[in-house]
């Protein structure tokens, strides 16, 4: 039996079964890529405490940018990522770099400067109020949705995300406010 010499494609791979079959596949998983999604059979329900019939950038910006702080330092008294944040100072933070808005004053101070908010109506951004320390605001997180926040939690853990629902935090919880329009 003579062999022939085939000159390969131009991408490299040869002319041979297995690169073919190889090609094959990769086609057929990029087109399992590129189809429609299917329609869902029970479709996602939105949580009971938000609102998901309004698109507003800023309060999207501000969630995003609460949620690229994660893992940085807690700092009593902190109000930048380089020393760190507490509860606060993070909330000015996000407040002052996402939407240009200049924020400051304990989480009391702020839970008095917002707007509130009932809470089958939170939306990313805005800011939820809980007791943790036998005071009334004594702490402060940003909501990002799906019932989720953002918060500078403590020496150990630093900056976070929780659930509402979770029980610490439920129990604890003493309503949402917005600085927002």
């Amino acid at each position: 039996m003579r062999r022939t010499w085939v000159p390969p494609l131009t991408n490299g791979f040869s002319r041979s079964p297995h690169c073919a079959g190889l090609l094959m596949v990769l086609a057929l998983l990029l087109s399992g890529c590129s189809a429609p999604p299917k329609p869902s059979d029970s479709p996602h329900a939105p949580t009971p405490t938000e609102n998901r019939s309004a698109y507003h950038p800023k309060r999207n910006d501000l969630a995003l940018f609460a949620l690229s702080l994660l893992d940085t330092p807690y700092s009593w008294g902190g109000r930048g990522p380089a020393t760190g944040f507490d509860c606060s100072g993070l909330v000015s933070h996000v407040y002052r770099e996402a939407a240009g808005l200049p924020v400051r004053g304990s989480s009391a101070d702020l839970g008095k400067k917002t707007r509130p908010v009932d809470p089958s109506r939170i939306q990313p951004g805005d800011l939820l109020f809980f007791n943790t320390l036998g005071a009334r605001h004594s702490h402060v997180g940003i909501y990002v949705g799906d019932g989720r926040f953002v918060h500078a939690s403590n020496p150990r853990t630093g900056v976070r995300v929780d659930q509402l629902s979770n029980r610490y935090y439920a129990q604890r919880f003493e309503g949402a406010g917005t600085l927002l329009d």
